[in-house]
């Protein structure tokens, strides 16, 4: 391991997502970009010259010149490159899920353990500004409804609709309900691919808060969007536009802002609707993820999707999977 403050990174996958973690790799001051590893040829040799960053051919010959790599390959790789990496003293960035079953992501925590490192798993959508604000906001969720819609791409087809999309939303989820999980209820149908193409989820909380997500990859438009509703107020986030939107119930009317309306609730004039929308700042959710990571490696400290978080998040996708399975 290197004792400076720099970061020496390497790429694991130069595919859609492996590209994107290269490009910003490269925007983070305290990162040392080594290289990437990529098995197509083609694509090894365009992104090698279109970012003017060192090709290796063997994974391994790359993680004994880092400190941490990010994995952008596909699931049912995570767990032997990460254990590789674990085994041989880098920190692991793991794109979601952690790993293809539960055993494996264990597996993978207990290593990192052992050999004091991170794991920190992509879940971008916990970086999103809009995400961010709501976070700053006091929610006690009763009824939630999220739709991820997104049309058709050639890639991802080595797992479902629900461990490439629905993921995101359920360690959402996770994270702003804090009960237990009470009940899970599923459907969804292959389409286009050999996996679940469209899927709805219905999950019922020990506190009595009940959750329908729906995911689909052959739509013909692109939407991600949650709605939380609550006692008193209704709040949507957009993740695609990176913005949110409350409605409340007030009887305050000077409890206005520049970024907030009230509307008549009723006839009487004392209680009104009022409607704000959050404007978020402009960041790159992909460039504050790693930035968290760097900075965790750099401080000792924990990611905040850390491998446990994850595996969490991969648990109720894997029960949501077995639901629809068993309903086929």
């Amino acid at each position: 391991m290197s004792n400076s403050k720099t970061i020496k990174t390497g790429v694991i996958g130069a595919g859609y997502l492996g590209e994107f973690h290269i490009q910003q790799l490269q925007t983070i001051s305290d990162v040392e970009f080594v290289g990437f590893v990529e098995s197509n040829p083609e694509r090894a040799s365009a992104i090698g010259e279109k970012y003017n960053v060192q090709l290796y051919q063997k994974q391994s010959d790359l993680i004994g010149l880092c400190d941490a790599v990010i994995i952008a390959t596909p699931t049912v790789t995570h767990h032997t490159i990460a254990n590789d990496a674990l085994n041989n003293g880098c920190h692991v960035f793991i794109e979601k899920p952690i790993a293809t079953t539960i055993s494996e992501a264990h597996e993978l925590i207990a290593v990192s353990e052992k050999n004091n490192l991170m794991i920190q798993v992509g879940h971008i959508e916990r970086f999103n500004p809009a995400f961010l604000l709501l976070k700053e906001k006091n929610i006690n969720p009763q009824f939630v409804e999220v739709h991820r819609l997104a049309s058709f791409k050639s890639r991802g087809h080595d797992t479902s609709v629900v461990l490439d999309l629905m993921i995101h939303d359920i360690d959402i989820i996770l994270d702003i309900i804090q009960a237990p999980v009470q009940d899970i209820q599923a459907n969804g149908v292959k389409v286009i691919t050999n996996e679940t193409d469209i899927a709805n989820a219905r999950i019922t909380f020990e506190n009595g808060c009940i959750v329908n997500l729906t995911s689909s990859r052959i739509s013909l438009k692109e939407m991600r969007k949650m709605r939380i509703f609550q006692e008193k107020s209704y709040m949507n986030i957009d993740f695609l536009n990176k913005s949110l939107e409350e409605y409340s119930l007030t009887d305050n009317q000077n409890n206005t802002d520049d970024n907030s309306q009230l509307f008549p609730y009723d006839e009487s004039n004392n209680q009104f609707i009022m409607y704000k929308k959050n404007d978020s700042n402009p960041t790159n959710a992909l460039q504050e993820e790693l930035k968290h990571f760097i900075s965790c490696i750099q401080k000792a400290t924990t990611p905040t999707i850390n491998g446990n978080v994850a595996t969490e998040a991969l648990n109720i996708a894997l029960i949501i999977q077995g639901k629809i399975n068993e309903n086929k």
